[in-house]
């Protein structure tokens, strides 16, 4: 006890206790990895993917693999970690090509533009810069602005505070003159002046199978590096090559080799190392696997750190400018691109990319609206403002999963990378074919698995809506979004199922099978909603007549001549054989069935999970007589 005089005796506080160590889930028993694995082996075993006698690691059938072989398992612990990824704004940049990350200012919202009209392209612009926009990608000369009216276009922007990204394909040269010519008219200091000029011609090169000289372009980097610091020259676009169909390594190897050719051609320019890959911006495509979207971004800054390391540099970050996948847009159900873009945004925004641009959901249709742009930037804003997004940096990283496919993707990408350093080069390998070759092997597995439904489209091949009304959109401009002759091949992941439904739609009435239900409504509605959807994938209209006492005599009042039969295995086993001769009987050309194949001499074919669903699809509308 203490007394201070004048006052009651108080008692001294007591030290506070040592707190004890927190141990998170301490009241839950510790579990190891082989109790986890006997649970997964009695799911698997329930559900007839092992039986009994299974020896093998449970955890094997439950491994997913990328079109790059990964191997992607279902549980990642701290036996998994990775080492080396750094810190953000150091070498090898894996976290962030910036100490600070995006914290302080967002990523650059970078919207994109590609009208022939220069008044419709400065009032489009003007509205994105109002809603938030932070910078302008800019199609300019064919399929875009004329190079002569780009004043006219960035008409009351400010270029020094919203920067320009220039996509002029071979015209480079005078676009970037007309743009240095709108600095000087506005009186912009050269140190004050921000853009990217966009010279591409390797990109060139894989659009139109025609070869563009590489001489060109570094001279004007050499020029520019030395009269406007903040202005960059040159892009190395990886959008040719993901479009072709490639995957994310293939797509990383060519883009980080078309960054070496680049970077071999301006320090014969007379640039240094550090200097030639500052006039870099590297454009890779964003989707809506938003795991591998991060790993993509996050294993880029680590190649091209190593390629400047060994180029004799100090390490540079990586300028990134992310698009949300051209690829994986759809033109039916143009709506749910809306959430396929978001979640790329969120990959790329949490992978790091420095700019993203979120392409509008109709991009697949035609030229944007001003609702579609609208929603586009708000994508941004919504990330940005409300779900703090960039608030932290990289806040993917120490993931064992992330972390671990980062290691993998970028491993792989490498290997593809000094494949084609070791042919000779991205050019020699755009040349020879060899490239090509290998994208059009990746893009048949993904076709492939387009077809079986493997790789679901929501709202195209899955969920499709057929009574949904087109959205109709002015064309766009020839030269950009439609490609040209020659060079990669331009894919979207829905062309195959959205080709059969405008066969479809063009027919003068609704093609349609019926669907002849066995047992009760329990026993055949899955197999009748799986079928149904099936059909409607390809623009067919599934007759359900739900469970009518006899489904012949309901087939034969319908106007259709193929019929399918959906029911339980126990209704197939006791029906189906003798429903579907009597379907023949009453002029069926086909009977399908819902479910695995099976011993019925009257079944022309089977519907089920994995089948080729394009194959039916087109088998049926053929034999429907839709042209």
């Amino acid at each position: 006890m203490t007394e201070v005089a004048g006052t009651e005796s108080v008692p001294t506080p007591a030290e506070p206790a040592e707190p004890d160590e927190l141990v998170l889930a301490a009241e839950f028993p510790e579990v190891s990895r082989e109790q986890w694995r006997e649970l997964v082996a009695g799911v698997l075993r329930k559900s007839g993917a092992i039986d009994e006698a299974f020896e093998g690691l449970p955890e094997s059938k439950l491994v997913t693999r990328t079109y790059d072989g990964l191997e992607i398992q279902p549980l990642y612990t701290a036996d998994d970690t990775i080492e080396g990824t750094g810190f953000p704004g150091l070498p090898p940049f894996v976290r962030s090509a910036r100490p600070e990350g995006s914290v302080t200012t967002g990523w650059d919202i970078r919207a994109r533009h590609a009208r022939r009209e220069a008044k419709a392209t400065n009032t489009a612009v003007l509205a994105d810069l109002e809603g938030g926009v932070s910078s302008i990608w800019l199609r300019v000369g064919a399929g875009g602005v004329p190079v002569a009216e780009l004043a006219d276009a960035l008409n009351e922007v400010y270029v020094e505070l919203a920067p320009v990204t220039l996509d002029a394909g071979e015209a480079y040269e005078a676009a970037a003159t007309a743009l240095f010519e709108l600095f000087a008219e506005r009186e912009i200091p050269a140190s004050a002046a921000a853009a990217t000029l966009g010279a591409d011609p390797i990109g060139l090169t894989a659009r139109t199978g025609e070869a563009y000289p590489l001489a060109p372009a570094a001279e004007l980097a050499s020029r520019v590096a030395v009269s406007h610091p903040q202005v960059r020259t040159i892009v190395a676009d990886g959008l040719p090559f993901h479009e072709a169909g490639g995957s994310d390594a293939q797509e990383l190897g060519a883009t980080i080799a078309a960054g070496v050719a680049y970077l071999r051609a301006l320090t014969e320019a007379g640039l240094d190392v550090d200097a030639a890959a500052g006039q870099l911006e590297f454009r890779l495509a964003a989707t809506a696997d938003q795991f591998l979207t991060i790993a993509k971004f996050r294993a880029a800054r680590r190649l091209w750190a190593r390629v400047t390391e060994v180029s004799g540099g100090k390490g540079s970050g990586m300028r990134q400018h992310a698009v949300t996948s051209p690829a994986m847009l759809t033109q039916r159900d143009p709506w749910v691109n809306m959430l396929r873009t978001t979640l790329a945004c969120f990959g790329a925004g949490v992978g790091g990319a420095d700019a993203i641009t979120v392409l509008p959901f109709d991009a697949a249709i035609g030229q944007p609206d001003a609702f579609s742009a609208r929603i586009a930037r708000n994508t941004h804003a919504v990330l940005l403002e409300e779900s703090k997004l960039a608030g932290v940096i990289d806040p993917a990283g120490g993931s064992w999963y992330v972390e671990n496919l980062t290691d993998d993707l970028a491993k792989a990408a490498w290997r593809e990378f000094t494949a084609i350093e070791a042919a000779g080069g991205i050019e020699a390998e755009l040349a020879s074919g060899a490239l090509a070759a290998r994208l059009a092997e990746t893009w048949e597995k993904r076709s492939k698995r387009l077809a079986t439904r493997r790789d679901p489209i929501t709202g195209v091949s899955e969920f499709p809506n057929l009574t949904e009304k087109a959205v109709v959109r002015d064309p766009f401009e020839t030269g950009t979004e439609t490609g040209t002759d020659g060079g990669l091949p331009r894919h979207r992941y829905a062309e195959a199922f959205e080709a059969l439904r405008d066969r479809a739609d063009a027919h003068p009435s609704r093609p349609r099978v019926f669907l002849a239900t066995l047992g009760p409504v329990a026993a055949h509605t899955a197999r009748a909603s799986f079928a149904a959807n099936l059909f409607q994938a390809g623009g067919i209209e599934a007759v359900n007549p739900g469970a009518p006492d006899d489904v012949v005599a309901e087939f034969r009042a319908g106007d259709t001549k193929i019929a399918c039969l959906c029911g339980s295995n126990t209704s197939y086993a006791e029906e189906a054989a003798s429903v579907a001769k009597a379907l023949k009987d009453a002029g069926a050309t086909s009977v399908l069935l819902a479910g695995k194949p099976g011993d019925y001499p009257d079944v022309t074919g089977y519907l089920y999970a994995g089948c080729d669903a394009l194959e039916v699809l087109t088998g049926t509308l053929n034999e429907l007589g839709v042209q």
